[in-house]
């Protein structure tokens, strides 16, 4: 291997075996029953790219100590002999935008095509909806690109005088001028501001698809991210407030139970008249509102039905499942308590190191260092692979819905990396990620002002916020049950 590090390549490829193996565990697990069996390209896709998001935010720390093969280095060219970073960035990068924007969609087109259809004329129509998508990107790209898809670097033009080379160097000490004789500084550290230009050079391609795609995640890791980070801790801690105190009676359960199967019913009876406007090919405005409120209902629905279960447990081992209950809602307030702590440290260290400047600590990026040698910083990586956008339910959930997932946590999984890149810049320093997500993507013309001026740092900070004084004020409230549903005419 030469100068590789070795114990990094073999780390992660260890690493890349477990997070597919862990992948396939989810896929077997989440997947709803009727998809056993079948829709085996959707599956390959949902697999393929959990693992690609969870592989391109663990590249960071192995990013960090692929530097660090450099640090005991005997010679200038030892650097040169590790992994090639850049380049593994920007195919993962590339691949994820493929993924994203073309494979995603016409998995989820075929798996939702009309199951009465052939194969052929499946794909057929999935190919006509993909391809109108990739000439809609390759515009837009291909214009962008060559319009202002160019990377300004400001630069200070440095210049000194020259002088006739020393017999004795006795003459340059701490209080002699080090060129000419009127000051004590060379002309280039003294050089003006007007100094100051601006050095254009045209961005590469994989480059430029990187830098738009983790627009497009910046926006939507700056929404669920700040939601998230606020909502995840103070969830746990809140549901253990709303856990239920007691059993309740049998007739208390009955009249429950009723209530529930009477709820049961009305879906069932909007769903079977929204599948006969369906079949009639009226799939309107109106018809997509109504099936938004029927799975909207349906949802709420199941966490009343669990809600009783756990208020009412039956069977010979009652009191062993109300005791597990109760132990579970005592390991939400634990999980929920250390979650907190997480977050709010997470939130702190954006505002004293990246909205404050000069930042007042480098906070968490001192942890990480310290943290390097006995690889640490992995845990940044893990906390952030899983970023829960869309309800995920064990044993009942259907490919589009894992597609849908999938896609979103690939497009935030770019924005986490440049995130991290910015947030941990210290620990990040002279890597391949800070090269591309903290120089280029921050120079780009039109887009560099976003980054300049911190714009999603502050919203994520807003969402979080917002999140939270929203869970204050009425996170501690329990939901009451609906009432009667009805389709709206």
């Amino acid at each position: 291997m030469g100068d590789f590090n070795l114990a990094l390549v073999i780390v992660a490829i260890v690493v890349c075996i477990l997070v597919f193996i862990f992948n396939i565990y989810l896929l077997v697990n989440y997947q709803h029953p009727d998809d056993k069996n079948q829709a085996y390209f959707p599956k390959f896709v949902v697999v393929f790219g959990l693992s690609v998001a969870a592989i391109s935010i663990l590249m960071l720390p192995a990013d960090v100590a692929n530097r660090q093969a450099c640090r005991h280095s005997l010679y200038n060219g030892a650097c040169n002999l590790t992994l090639p970073m850049k380049t593994l960035w920007l195919v993962i990068y590339i691949v994820d935008a493929i993924l994203v924007f073309f494979v995603i969609p016409f998995a989820m087109f075929y798996y939702e095509g009309d199951q009465d259809k052939s194969i052929g004329k499946r794909i057929k129509s999935s190919l006509m909806w993909v391809v109108a998508t990739a000439i809609v990107c390759g515009l837009v790209l291909g214009i962008l690109y060559g319009v202002v898809g160019k990377v300004d670097f400001t630069v200070r033009h440095l210049s000194s005088a020259a002088t006739a080379f020393p017999n004795s160097w006795t003459d340059y000490t701490s209080n002699q001028p080090c060129i000419g004789s009127s000051f004590h500084q060379c002309s280039a550290y003294a050089a003006s501001a007007s100094s100051e230009k601006t050095w254009t050079m045209r961005a590469t391609f994989p480059e430029y698809v990187v830098a738009l795609a983790t627009i497009v995640g910046s926006v939507l890791f700056s929404i669920f991210g700040g939601v998230g980070i606020a909502c995840l801790p103070l969830g746990l801690i809140f549901s253990f407030i709303r856990r239920p105190k007691a059993v309740i009676t049998r007739s208390q359960y009955i009249k429950e139970a009723t209530e529930l199967s009477k709820k049961a019913k009305e879906l069932k009876k909007a769903a079977d008249a929204l599948h006969q406007e369906e079949r009639s090919g009226s799939k309107g405005r109106k018809w997509r509102k109504n099936v938004k409120s029927v799975e909207k209902e349906l949802l709420l629905l199941e966490e009343d039905v669990k809600a009783l279960e756990e208020m009412y447990p039956q069977g010979e081992k009652a009191e062993t499942a109300w005791a597990l209950t109760i132990i579970g809602y005592l390991a939400n307030l634990i999980l929920g308590v250390l979650g907190l702590i997480v977050s709010v440290a997470w939130v702190a260290h954006i505002i004293i190191y990246l909205l404050i400047d000069p930042p007042l600590s480098a906070f968490l990026n001192e942890i990480f260092i310290k943290l390097d040698d006995i690889w640490g910083a992995m845990m940044l990586g893990l906390r952030l692979v899983f970023i829960t956008i869309h309800p995920m339910k064990w044993g009942a959930t259907l490919m589009n819905s894992f597609l849908f997932n999938v896609g979103l946590i690939l497009l935030c999984s770019i924005s986490v990396i440049q995130f991290c890149a910015t947030a941990f810049g210290y620990y990040a320093q002279a890597t391949a990620a800070q090269e591309i997500f903290g120089h280029t993507l921050q120079s780009l013309r039109g887009i560099k002002y976003l980054y300049k001026y911190n714009v999603f740092q502050i919203a994520f900070v807003v969402f979080a916020g917002l999140t939270f004084v929203y869970y204050a004020a009425f996170g501690w409230k329990k939901r009451k049950p609906s009432g009667r549903f009805q389709l709206s005419t």
